[in-house]
């Protein structure tokens, strides 16, 4: 058994001794923030193992202030705004080690009256990829690469600083640097040693090209366990970091004249225990399988159909900034990494496809599954994908590009059949006015480059 998972009679024992007090019932909202509840321990094996628990449905109606958005059709005042039903996926049960006599559980989120799962959450909207994938005879592995900066001020602290003049954990470039990485090994050592007895596999931590960020990297997965881990990887950096008198931050461009902090997506299909991507087929270097090359044609292919499920937020398009690391247009290649997709283990069982344009303030259940639905798609289609770049692809101004703006990409989404097909006219309807509430916050906004900018000189 991996190492921090529970079963329900180990957390019943747990409870009993008094090790376990506290179990946290999650789930994610659209943002891919944990909500829920704490249960006491005691009361959760006895009650909600088999009853789950309740919550208002407003939450998949929210702005990132909690303020319930009109609008929508899921959950409204009209409505009354009910409950959902809370139902503990008893797999993702584990010590969240890094706090006191606790343990976490993740939910699926279903209907109070049909018991169905709630279309528009985002796991269940993960699960009807995954369940797709399946149906075409594959199982879906992922990996989800996070970066994030960390700062020596602490949450409040810079709250109420306005989130200016922080002071970083590095003060010079510290990618791959050894001497900066050990200036915040008690904080990145605490943080792989709570996610190793948490149940979330570890493989490394490593400075990035920013001052004070780092990349700390989880074991790959099924799709749906990957996405849980990305969760619980999340709660947990924040948490410690709260603890530590610290913050860091999975913005996508939290300073314009630093990198962006990304999340790489790894993908690879697997089928009767092997991985469906290698084969006997030349495309350029490697040797594929039809698989391989649908699954990448329709994976580049549908980008701007589902570019918000990557690029979320205002300040997501703030990082795809040419010569960033960041990438601008969509073209494919081996091991290059101004490409938006990267090919890697070539002709191994580690071949995979890394999508590098989902940037860390992605969800990871509406990432993955944008990913894993348009890769299908192209192989239900055989989709081509164009020929493999060579050279910088940055200068390449021929190639399709990522939307400049949320604006932009929100307008494609809404307009995508694709998009519509995929995840269901209701997910659709519901995504397309969550992102464009969005929008609509930033335009009604007034900043402070606005304020610097003209408060005097215009």
């Amino acid at each position: 058994m991996n190492k921090g998972l529970l079963t329900a009679d180990e957390l019943a024992k747990l409870a009993k001794s008094g090790e376990i007090e506290t179990v946290v019932v999650g789930f994610t909202d659209h943002y891919g923030r944990l909500l829920g509840k704490r249960f006491d321990a005691e009361m959760f094996v006895e009650d909600i193992i088999k009853g789950g628990a309740h919550a208002c449905d407003y939450l998949l109606t929210v702005d990132m202030e909690m303020d319930p958005v009109p609008g929508y059709q899921f959950a409204n005042w009209e409505l009354g705004y009910g409950d959902f039903h809370l139902v503990p996926d008893m797999s993702t049960l584990r010590r969240a080690s890094w706090l006191e006599k606790s343990a976490l559980v993740l939910c699926d989120v279903k209907d109070e009256k049909s018991h169905r799962l709630v279309s528009v959450a985002p796991r269940s909207i993960l699960r009807r990829q995954i369940d797709a994938a399946k149906k075409m005879g594959y199982a879906a592995f992922a990996a989800t690469e996070l970066e994030h900066y960390l700062f020596r001020t602490s949450y409040r602290d810079a709250a109420q600083n306005g989130y200016r003049d922080l002071e970083p954990a590095g003060w010079y470039l510290e990618d791959y640097h050894i001497l900066q990485g050990t200036r915040t090994e008690s904080f990145h050592a605490l943080a792989r040693r709570h996610l190793k007895q948490s149940g979330v596999p570890v493989e490394t931590s490593k400075g990035e090209w920013g001052n004070g960020q780092h990349e700390l990297n989880v074991r790959y997965a099924e799709a749906l366990d990957m996405a849980d881990h990305h969760v619980i990887f999340k709660q947990c950096l924040k948490e410690i970091a709260e603890l530590s008198g610290m913050s860091l931050t999975f913005m996508a461009k939290p300073d314009a004249s630093q990198a962006g902090s990304s999340c790489h997506i790894h993908f690879s299909l697997w089928k009767d225990g092997k991985n469906a991507f290698p084969g006997d087929q030349k495309v350029g270097r490697a040797s594929v399988s039809p698989v391989f090359r649908h699954f990448l044609g329709g994976w580049i292919q549908h980008v701007p159909d589902v570019m918000p499920l990557y690029a979320p937020t205002i300040n997501s398009y703030k990082r795809f900034v040419d010569a960033s690391w960041a990438p601008t247009r969509l073209a494919w290649s081996y091991d290059n990494r101004t490409a938006g997709f990267r090919v890697v283990g070539v002709g191994g069982p580690a071949m995979r496809i890394e999508c590098r344009i989902a940037g860390a303030d992605a969800n990871p259940y509406l990432a993955l599954a944008a990913s894993l639905a348009s890769g299908l798609d192209g192989i239900r289609k055989r989709i081509e994908p164009p020929k493999a770049f060579v050279g910088d692809v940055y200068g390449a101004r021929n190639l399709r590009r990522v939307p400049y703006t949320l604006a932009q990409a929100v307008d494609a989404f809404s307009d995508s059949k694709f998009a519509k097909e995929a995840f269901g006219r209701d997910v659709h309807e519901h995504y397309t006015h969550f992102f464009r509430t969005e929008v609509s916050a930033f335009d009604k906004a007034v900043t402070d480059w606005e304020r610097k900018r003209y408060f005097e000189r215009i």
